[in-house]
């Protein structure tokens, strides 16, 4: 069996840059757009070299409701339309007590769903936190997967949808009464 925060921990290995720790200048904005399904584009034509995408993922950054990409040397603005990452794929890693869910992105980072990455509820739709105020829009797939596996309960006066993993317990969405 295998121990609850080793897992954890090997699922948190850094895939950032330390862009928290740089203090560049701005330098304006680049045409560069996320759109809502988690597609790059540079001056409206689709970025296809997935490690170029993964290079531009790893300074982005967010401060307030806008999206940078920052360097040690500069910062520029970027547009996202919705999240900058799409939660894809999902499963349980095997021999771990309690279960933990490993989430993979439509960039191929893989994170535990845990408290440190927990569901967040948009206008009734699950966003997982990706740390430093990014988030990752769950993909409509997955989240009918997820709701398969749910179990309904009645909290606070509303029927829930809770998901579980790590030992802790998700709302993925409300039911009507």
């Amino acid at each position: 069996m295998l121990d609850l925060q080793d897992v954890l921990q090997s699922l948190e290995q850094r895939k950032k840059a330390p862009t928290e720790l740089w203090d560049p200048p701005y330098c304006g904005e680049l045409p560069i757009r996320i759109d809502e399904q988690g597609n790059w584009y540079y001056q409206d034509s689709r970025i296809q070299r997935i490690e170029l995408v993964r290079l531009f993922a790893s300074v982005l950054a967010r401060e307030n409701d806008d999206y940078f990409l920052i360097t040690p040397a500069e910062k520029v603005k970027i547009t996202v339309e919705d999240a900058p990452f799409l939660i894809v794929g999902w499963d349980y890693i095997a021999d771990t007590d309690p279960r933990v869910m490993q989430l993979t992105t439509n960039i191929g980072d893989r994170l535990p769903l845990s408290a440190n990455h927990p569901v967040i509820l948009r206008d009734n739709y699950p966003y997982v936190d990706m740390g430093q105020g990014l988030v990752a829009k769950v993909h409509r797939n997955v989240y009918y997967q997820w709701v398969d596996a749910a179990e309904a309960q009645q909290q606070n006066g509303t029927k829930q949808l809770i998901i579980q993993s790590a030992g802790q317990s998700f709302v993925i969405g409300e039911l009507a009464a």
